[in-house]
């Protein structure tokens, strides 16, 4: 398996520089009346770029053509600061990563940076994916490798990972380890449903902190106001 990027890879940020990384061209477009044609969405690129943001996602390879036209445009742009990033998620189960259309729909995206969410919470596993454990544990670290191993960096999206943290503390936080062992730049702990409280996650994230010492970052959605 690949080791996680080093300093030099990274290119040695300062450890009190926040990363922003934007996912309007894909979270943003799936709230209900928002449609954007391939124009709008470069167009929305370029002044996310000018703002000086770390990473845009882009959106979902493989899942429209939208996308894979945005994918195909993007590679011609200059971008003056920010990283194109393609959306997916881990391999099928009992699939090969190489395999898997989805990863293949990421690669031929030909960004220098991957996003993949996995499943965090024991529930989720067996009654969304209908696998188990250990093969969602296989699913995480072998993509992440698959897609490191083809020179991609790759930040890893740890989906429902609060409410999967409450359900099952010590598998929630082996789906991060196992993304580690991958070679994941970034752990983003993702609060999928908006649910929790800032108290709840301050507290975990400073868990998760001290037990994995591994740079990590935070996707929450604000349902519970």
């Amino acid at each position: 398996m690949n080791p996680p990027l080093n300093g030099a890879e990274q290119g040695a940020r300062p450890t009190d520089r926040v990363d922003i990384y934007d996912t309007t061209l894909r979270d943003g477009t799936q709230r209900e009346g928002i449609s954007l044609a391939c124009e709008d969405k470069l167009r929305i690129a370029r002044h996310l770029d000018a703002f000086g943001l770390t990473f845009i996602e882009g959106g979902w390879p493989g899942s429209n053509p939208k996308d894979a036209q945005f994918f195909e445009q993007a590679k011609d742009i200059e971008w003056k600061h920010a990283k194109i990033a393609a959306f997916g998620s881990t391999r099928r189960a009992s699939l090969a990563p190489e395999d898997d259309a989805g990863l293949r729909a990421l690669l031929a995206a030909g960004t220098s940076v991957c996003t993949i969410f996995g499943k965090s919470s024991t529930q989720h596993v067996t009654a969304v994916l209908r696998t188990t454990l250990d093969e969602n544990l296989r699913m995480i670290e072998e993509t992440v490798a698959f897609l490191r191993a083809h020179g991609r960096r790759v930040i890893y999206d740890a989906e429902h990972f609060f409410d999967g943290f409450a359900l099952d503390r010590s598998y929630a936080t082996e789906t991060l380890r196992a993304a580690v062992r991958g070679g994941a730049e970034v752990l983003t702990l993702c609060d999928t449903n908006g649910g929790s409280m800032p108290w709840q996650i301050e507290a975990v994230v400073a868990e998760i902190k001290a037990l994995l010492g591994h740079p990590l970052g935070i996707h929450a959605h604000n349902d519970g106001e």
